[in-house]
């Protein structure tokens, strides 16, 4: 009995030594697996935040990329403007220009008439009266006595476009030149002036527009252009008053 016990206590003790082992072996797969799905899961994570940070790379990308086509076409527009400008004079040059009578409320470089300047409206800038003097006068009312610049701007752009055959038209045109240079706008300004110099060479304001245009490219460091522009206002505006500032203007340059 006893030597069957010891038999049976010695293949107790084997089969407790067989089984040890591969209890050890499953706890270590278990702790391996347990390592590779935090691996997994710290990987799909940084995989996550590279994709967000990609995301937001593109969008900024995207961003800039609208930004320069946006200040591309900005300057795309000077240039051309600036074209036009040049344009407008060098035609003006050929055709030549010749004096003519006066118009009423002309504003010059310094002053206007008092008449502009009694003028009075109570309407918005851009509301119109459907009478062609009343709502000039009322544009130069926002300018004159309001002092509201903006508003200004908007109702003379606003009588250039309903009133094209106007005769108020380079007037107009002068006071929007005038009005951007202020604000230091100074390639609308050269717009609105090179317009009347082309578009109505015979008007008083002519040469004062040529002059301002030529001031303009000055100020802008375009000595050669400004200088071109001066000669052609002492050639096509001689004994004028614009023709006199082109000449003290063209000596200290």
């Amino acid at each position: 009995m006893n030597r069957n016990f010891r038999y049976r206590l010695l293949g107790l003790s084997l089969l407790v030594g067989i089984a040890a082992p591969g209890a050890a072996i499953a706890a270590s797969d278990d702790e391996r697996l347990t390592q590779l799905e935090r691996i997994s899961n710290a990987h799909g994570q940084l995989l996550t935040q590279l994709q967000q940070q990609l995301s937001d790379s593109q969008r900024d990308i995207d961003s800039l990329r609208g930004q320069i086509q946006t200040n591309q076409y900005q300057l795309e527009q000077i240039v051309e403007r600036q074209k036009i400008i040049l344009q407008q004079i060098d035609e003006l040059g050929s055709k030549g220009a010749s004096s003519a009578a006066s118009t009423t409320n002309t504003p010059s470089t310094n002053t206007v008439t008092a008449a502009s300047a009694a003028s009075t409206s109570t309407s918005a800038a851009a509301t119109s009266s459907g009478n062609e003097k009343q709502d000039y006068d009322n544009a130069v009312a926002l300018a004159l006595e309001k002092k509201q610049y903006d508003d200004a701007i908007t109702a003379f752009q606003s009588f250039v476009k309903q009133y094209p055959n106007s005769s108020y038209q380079p007037n107009a045109n002068y006071w929007l030149g005038q009005l951007n240079y202020n604000k230091g706008k100074k390639d609308d300004a050269s717009y609105y002036f090179a317009t009347v110099v082309k578009n109505y060479p015979k008007s008083p304001k002519a040469s004062e527009s040529m002059l301002k245009v030529g001031i303009i490219m000055q100020e802008k460091g375009e000595k050669d252009k400004a200088k071109a522009v001066y000669q052609r206002i002492i050639s096509l505006y001689a004994n004028s008053a614009s023709a006199k500032q082109a000449e003290k203007r063209l000596s200290a340059l």
